[in-house]
């Protein structure tokens, strides 16, 4: 049975770092505890826990694709975290909702049935592009109108900004606890958190009948399994394919160097082994080891809609022979 779970949402735009900050937290999970973690993503791909993967078995992972997870009363939402709760019985739970998502109106919604009494929901840590705010970048209304609730803000990228600078973003922001940091760096003991107050203990609700999934068997090993989601925040792309194909990086690079994207995310199974990398509007990619080993993934969003064949074609030109 399961009650209380300490439940900590991680809400923050497009870009922010929200990734690279669960990441973080991640490395800091006590050995003798079980954590769960569940991602919302735009597109239908799903990549975030392929980007997280540590190949801790204590961590479970689960993914809400295709838009906003705020929708909790959705079949989607429901079966995601139902199924995730019943097969990794965590001490903690995270939850990182879509940069283009309502993190507000999912805090609300998680404190309600069918949740009340599972989960303990913590104060909303909100995280922010400090360099990206700095040089004025607006926050879309969603994110501006959690700000008030947080119980943390984080404001990432913040390296290279003087006293100066970050006086003045304190100042536009509202009166919250502030963290400054870079890389998502956040000690586990800073996360806001309040005494969970002792509940009956109860299974989580049952998840409704199945909804539709990625197919995930390929018919030929070199095809990839395609996804696009379309709706009016943006337009994502997103690619599997078998593990046993193997990419040139290099030419991975220069191929999205000439494509107009607000997001990339990528775990592929190169030339030396599994890299990874997360990159936005068109910066260049850093790339990183990654211990996923299921398939190879990329995923794109774009402002407007893209030719579907045209891209599938490009990124094939970036396979490797067959060995």
């Amino acid at each position: 049975m399961l009650s209380q779970i300490p439940t900590h949402l991680i809400g923050g735009p497009l870009g922010a770092g929200k990734t690279s900050l669960l990441r973080e937290l991640l490395a800091q999970k006590p050995p003798a505890e079980r954590w769960a973690v569940l991602i919302n993503e735009f597109g239908q791909i799903g990549l975030d826990a392929a980007l997280l993967a540590t190949g801790d078995d204590g961590i479970g992972f689960a993914e809400v694709a295709g838009g906003c997870l705020c929708c909790v009363s959705g079949a989607p939402f429901q079966v995601g975290l139902s199924r995730l709760l019943r097969r990794a019985r965590p001490d903690r739970l995270f939850i990182e909702p879509s940069g283009l998502g309502h993190p507000l109106a999912l805090l609300e919604q998680l404190q309600q049935p069918p949740w009340r009494g599972v989960l303990a929901v913590q104060p909303l840590v909100m995280l922010l592009d400090a360099a990206a705010l700095a040089c004025g970048a607006a926050l879309p209304d969603s994110q501006r109108e959690a700000l008030p609730q947080a119980g943390l803000i984080v404001l990432n990228k913040a390296e290279t900004l003087d006293e100066q600078t970050r006086q003045r973003l304190a100042a536009s922001l509202p009166p919250r606890p502030l963290h400054w940091t870079s890389h998502g760096r956040l000690a586990l003991a800073e996360l806001p958190g309040v005494n969970c107050s002792p509940a009956p203990a109860q299974e989580p609700p049952a998840a409704p009948a199945s909804t539709s999934s990625m197919p995930g068997v390929w018919l030929d090993p070199r095809e990839p399994i395609c996804q696009v989601q379309a709706q009016p925040e943006g337009w994502a792309i997103g690619w599997r394919w078998h593990p046993s194909q193997r990419f040139d990086l290099q030419r991975v690079e220069a191929w999205l160097a000439d494509q107009p994207w607000r997001r990339a995310k990528l775990v592929l199974h190169g030339e030396v082994g599994w890299q990874s990398a997360n990159a936005l509007d068109g910066a260049a990619l850093e790339w990183r080891g990654s211990e996923w080993r299921r398939d190879s993934r990329l995923e794109l969003i774009f402002a407007a809609a893209q030719d579907t064949a045209t891209l599938t074609d490009q990124v094939q030109t970036c396979l490797l022979p067959a060995a």
